[in-house]
């Protein structure tokens, strides 16, 4: 290992101005109460905690004074709670579970994104990169504390910007100086001509101005994301793409290749009100002194769309330590709910007639995503739950009914696990139900919910961003199923006509559609729950009293005469 350069005296003082200006961090020598945990401090050759870049990154405000410290907004997110995501952990173990012959392999790619700080030191110094039992997981190991900050402040700032963008930087790609010794390790930001000294005296980081910090390409080194995948002997054969959000959009109008550029960050880190003064220290240098207020200041929330598992961890924070309290949860789970709700998709009725009989009704979906939506890993799904009630008020028709424990009714896979629901242009029958998702098979074409059997995708109707030319996507993120061949799926949109037969019912017609949504598919966790880990079992405890029906994303209705 090489020789540690560390400030002591001055990470010191600096940790104790922390325990003044936050009152997160009272000290104790004893566990401290979940719901006001510390962020986590430690020092290695390479990284530093998120506690440490807190103590003057935090209190900032916007010229309306909000608050937009980037430690309160990032805390409560699925980023900063990577390492602790139940979910993800449960996942690990199955996989292993499964093909124990591969656990090194497991372990080493899921750490490399999930436990990124943990993982590069490990390799940095020779040693060996694990999740769980003597792994990271682990509170005596030495690296636990920087595997679980997940993936925190000194891991996306210290990323070169050499290779990205390319194939060798995703999967878990990203490039860390670590030859450099502090304190002229340099720290990345999306400033030019930062005020250097102090945060490389106290912290041994050197602040300089970064390009990649602003760009798609920094995001997709561990969001495009190739697994290797076996065969029924548990031989590799290759890999698969199991999240491509970048390359997804990449193929759309909102990548350097299409009409409107627009990258991850301007959607999922959006602007500050104004400029913001980005420390608050040195004090007393605000507009007038040293440090000049700076814009467009990017906040710190990482909105996605998986308000399901945070709300999970909210309801679970005494178990999973999180170092978010309740009021930080509430407002990443809000900013989660309006990125669903306002800028995913849009429904509407595009035609309605009712002629012998026969009500027809024609639903439009237009994606406002840079990616495939639902996007990301394939535990996700969206649906349509369409009703037509008669002129009594009687419900006479409903397709997609989701169900508290998951299911959703007429859904071929929760019934089955190895079939599924096929893509529809159009539908006649409660039974049917258009999900938009996708599903694994393995390399016996055999329907699969293990990653490491996934070979490729039965089906992959996730409704496409704009400008998406589903003729020349690539295989990796090619649309796959009866939905190839439908031809108003398109990029942009998705038409879909429901033919009801009403005969015999008096009008006028009330018809409502849903747009849902599940970060977790009732089939994932029921597959999950044939092994019997440890790490399964306190998922499906906390997943099992949960409400896991669904998450509204758009809403319709029209009355038919």
């Amino acid at each position: 290992m090489k020789r540690r350069v560390v400030l002591v005296a001055s990470l010191v003082l600096l940790l104790a101005a922390f325990i003044a200006a936050n009152s997160l961090t009272g000290a104790s020598s004893t566990l401290p109460d979940p719901s006001s945990a510390p962020l986590v401090s430690f020092v290695t050759d390479d990284f530093a905690g998120s506690g440490i870049c807190a103590v003057c990154h935090s209190l900032l405000k916007d010229t309306a004074g909000n608050d937009v410290s980037n430690d309160s907004h990032w805390r409560s997110t699925m980023m900063a709670n990577s390492a602790k995501d139940p979910l993800w952990l449960a996942k690990v173990s199955s996989e292993i579970a499964r093909n124990p012959q591969l656990e090194s392999v497991i372990e080493g790619k899921c750490a490399t994104c999930h436990m990124p700080m943990a993982s590069t030191q490990a390799r940095a110094d020779g040693g060996a990169v694990g999740i769980l039992a003597e792994g990271f997981r682990n509170a005596a190991h030495p690296l636990h504390k920087a595997a679980m900050d997940g993936v925190s402040c000194t891991l996306c700032h210290q990323i070169n910007k050499k290779g990205l963008g390319k194939e060798r930087s995703f999967s878990g790609g990203y490039v860390i100086d670590t030859k450099t010794s502090k304190p002229n390790k340099v720290i990345n930001g999306p400033f030019k001509q930062p005020f250097q000294n102090l945060m490389q005296s106290f912290t041994g980081f050197l602040p300089v101005y970064g390009k990649q910090t602003l760009r798609s390409e920094l995001c997709a080194t561990c969001h495009t994301l190739f697994t290797p995948y076996v065969n029924a002997e548990g031989e590799v054969l290759g890999d698969f793409p199991e999240q491509t959000p970048y390359l997804e959009w990449e193929h759309s109008k909102y990548s350097a290749r299409g009409d409107g550029r627009r990258t991850c960050q301007q959607c999922h880190m959006p602007e500050a009100d104004g400029p913001v003064i980005i420390s608050n220290r040195p004090q007393g240098m605000g507009m007038g002194g040293v440090l000049k207020p700076r814009e467009p200041f990017a906040q710190h929330h990482f909105v996605g769309g998986n308000a399901f598992m945070l709300g999970l961890m909210k309801a679970n924070a005494d178990k999973l330590w999180l170092t978010a309290q309740s009021q930080h949860l509430d407002a990443t789970i809000t900013r989660t709910m309006n990125q669903i709700q306002s800028r995913a998709v849009n429904l509407s009725v595009a035609e309605a007639g009712l002629v012998d009989g026969i009500l027809t009704i024609r639903l439009k979906l237009e994606t406002l995503t840079g990616h495939k939506f639902p996007t990301g890993f394939p535990s996700r799904r969206a649906w349509i739950e369409f009703t037509v009630k008669d002129g009594g008020g009687k419900e006479i028709f409903r397709s997609g009914k989701s169900r508290k424990n998951g299911k959703i009714n007429g859904n071929d896979a929760d019934r089955k696990a190895s079939t599924f629901e096929p893509h529809y242009d159009v539908i006649t029958s409660p039974g049917q139900v258009q999900i938009y998702e996708a599903i694994m098979e393995n390399s016996d074409g055999a329907v699969t919910y293990t990653l490491l059997r996934g070979a490729g995708y039965a089906k992959d109707n996730r409704l496409l961003p704009a400008g998406f030319d589903k003729a020349k996507a690539g295989d990796e993120i090619a649309v796959h199923g009866n939905a190839e061949n439908d031809g108003d799926f398109t990029g942009g949109s998705d038409t879909l006509t429901y033919r009801v037969d009403v005969s015999g019912h008096s009008g006028p017609f009330d018809i409502t559609a849903n747009l849902l949504y599940q970060s977790v598919s009732y089939r994932f966790v029921k597959d999950l729950r044939s092994d019997r880990t440890a790490e399964i079992k306190a998922f499906t405890s906390y997943y099992d009293k949960r409400d896991n029906s669904s998450t509204l994303v758009k809403s319709t209705s029209q009355t038919v005469q």
